[in-house]
């Protein structure tokens, strides 16, 4: 094993904890704008459905007959609401995120995160919970004009060379990803995971405990 790379939401981050607050709070704000029926209810359950595309998908699927401008508004609403409730503290990291990452780095894998969130969202993350000390880079989806995920990590697996290692993720886009790049798929059995999605991964956890007894076992080359 050289290296992991890991998604963030829904992998490494407990999204669900802020992703209500932060959407009720965009759609109120949006209905105060004239722009969203104020008796209609925020789009949750949609979102959480479509967790892990890119975000002008988002915001396509969340606000299909809105202009452009309405949309981008939207989402820059949406992560100010995010990184407020990050910096308040009411986000999380799974259970044990940080025990694994510290035994990982331990053992000389090299760590990254590759990302379909924005680059400040993710920076708020990091600095919240000291993620540096473990992680050699943090990629957005922002770094790439295709925004695409798979796209992404082969610019990890290329600029660090990398030859054998895994993807560790919730999503299909995380699982194809690996694939794509000949790494090992890690299927996270977590928040926004859907069983359709996680049959197609090489190996599935439910817990970052699980994770590391992976390395012990050896069972990811």
């Amino acid at each position: 094993m050289q290296a992991i790379i890991f998604d963030m939401d829904g992998t490494l981050f407990q999204t669900d904890r802020i992703l209500e607050l932060a959407l009720n709070d965009t759609f109120e704000l949006l209905g105060e704008m004239n722009v969203w029926e104020k008796e209609k209810p925020t789009p949750i359950d949609t979102y959480r459905r479509i967790m892990g595309v890119p975000l002008p998908v988002v915001w396509e699927t969340l606000l299909p007959s809105h202009a452009l401008d309405v949309r981008v508004a939207a989402n820059e609403i949406f992560h100010e609401k995010l990184i407020d409730n990050i910096m308040n503290g009411k986000g999380a990291l799974y259970p044990k995120v940080q025990e694994a990452l510290e035994y990982l780095k331990e053992q000389n894998i090299e760590l990254y995160i590759a990302s379909n969130g924005q680059t400040p969202y993710l920076q708020a993350i990091v600095e919240k919970y000291d993620l540096m000390q473990w992680i050699s880079e943090v990629f957005s989806i922002d770094q790439i004009e295709s925004l695409d995920k798979t796209e992404l990590v082969g610019v990890i697996v290329k600029k660090y060379s990398i030859q054998h290692g895994a993807v560790v993720g919730d999503r299909l886009s995380d699982i194809n990803a690996a694939k794509a790049n000949g790494l090992t798929a890690i299927g996270c059995r977590f928040d926004f995971a859907q069983e359709e999605e996680l049959a197609q991964a090489d190996l599935v956890i439910s817990s970052f405990e699980e994770l590391k007894n992976l390395i012990v076992e050896k069972a990811v080359k």
